[in-house]
């Protein structure tokens, strides 16, 4: 019996609310021997109360050693096993942003950076481009066009944009053309299997026509693809946990996740303040209510200790909001770890 099936004859109906904060990339390291985590640093006078009264523990997102994306690690907090469950994250930003995929589309997350003369990537995110800059150079895109393929590119956030190819013969088993580093060209994308062959060459030739329009851009002059994937069929939320679910995210990609799973979206927020007022405006009409913190995950990305600290912090002063509402669960955790130290996630527990 594997559990799914469990928890489908397990579910009985009650009043209880159950709220799942996940603050991305929580967990951290110490920048020196002998130091403080981000975490252990922060002042969290709210966190430390509620630790006090309540359950703690420490979670492995997937397998020891192995340091997961953020799908992964939601999917685990989530109940659903994320090597059962494996969706690319071109599906879940597709998805998050509302557009329609179809069966046989290969949906990738791209990212603009920046490259040097010598062909290096010099910047992974372009400067962290702003979302009113990156918007109309994805736009720009637009005009490309291959032979037997039908091309979609949408904006997403900042230096992130989506692109979907839709045709016969598409598979979504190609690797990441993002190397994870600065100071090497980015790769080439291969395809894993036969089936995704012809995707494999559709990318490469979207690639240089791309390098071609984006020369002259000073910092978004490149993209990187991730993700590659098909639209994922998925139980949903509702029917193996009988629970109402509502997500009420900030970013595209884990809007997409909970859409996937059959959470309902709700609100339009853009700052955590807004996310709890949301909730508090839904509170009636949902049992389980998943809200996603991002910033604790791009600060430990960009390496700034300092400024991660600042936003666990601001998460735990929103604490008394929510227990305000009285929920009978509230979960306060993270997806993964992404030390500053490091700049990128890690294996480490959370």
């Amino acid at each position: 019996m594997d559990m799914h099936t469990l928890t489908r004859s397990l579910i009985a109906k009650n009043d209880s609310k159950i709220v799942m904060l996940v603050a991305d990339g929580l967990g951290g390291l110490p920048m020196k021997p002998g130091g403080k985590t981000e975490l252990e640093t922060a002042n969290t006078p709210n966190l430390d109360r509620i630790a006090a009264g309540a359950v703690q523990g420490a979670s492995i997102p997937v397998k020891p050693g192995i340091a997961p994306g953020s799908g992964p690690g939601h999917l685990g907090l989530f109940g659903y096993d994320p090597l059962q469950y494996q969706i690319g994250r071109g599906a879940l930003e597709a998805t998050g942003i509302g557009f329609p995929l179809q069966a046989g589309d290969v949906a990738l997350r791209c990212n603009f950076c920046t490259l040097g003369t010598d062909g290096n990537i010099t910047d992974r995110r372009a400067g962290r481009i702003s979302s009113e800059e990156s918007a109309p150079i994805a736009i720009s895109l637009r005009q490309i066009e291959i032979e037997g393929v039908e091309i979609f590119v949408e904006p997403v956030k900042e230096h992130r944009f989506v692109v979907v190819f839709r045709g016969p013969g598409l598979g979504g088993e190609v690797n990441d053309t993002d190397p994870q580093a600065v100071g090497v060209p980015p790769l080439d994308p291969v395809a894993r299997d036969a089936a995704s062959q012809k995707t494999a060459e559709v990318a490469r030739e979207f690639l240089r026509q791309a390098r071609e329009l984006l020369r002259d851009q000073p910092k978004a002059n490149y993209h990187t693809m991730r993700g590659f994937a098909a639209k994922p069929d998925m139980p949903s939320y509702e029917e193996v946990y009988g629970l109402r679910a509502a997500a009420i995210a900030v970013y595209p990609m884990y809007k997409g996740l909970a859409h996937l799973v059959g959470m309902k979206i709700v609100g339009q927020a853009n700052t955590l303040a807004e996310q709890i007022d949301t909730l508090e405006q839904a509170w009636q009409d949902y049992d389980f209510f998943f809200i996603h913190f991002k910033y604790t995950d791009s600060t430990g990305e960009d390496g700034n200790f300092a400024e991660k600290v600042k936003r666990i912090e601001e998460l735990d002063a929103i604490l008394p909001r929510i227990e305000k509402l009285s929920p009978t669960v509230l979960i306060v955790t993270g997806d993964h770890s992404t030390p500053s130290f490091l700049k990128g996630h890690s294996w480490h527990p959370v």
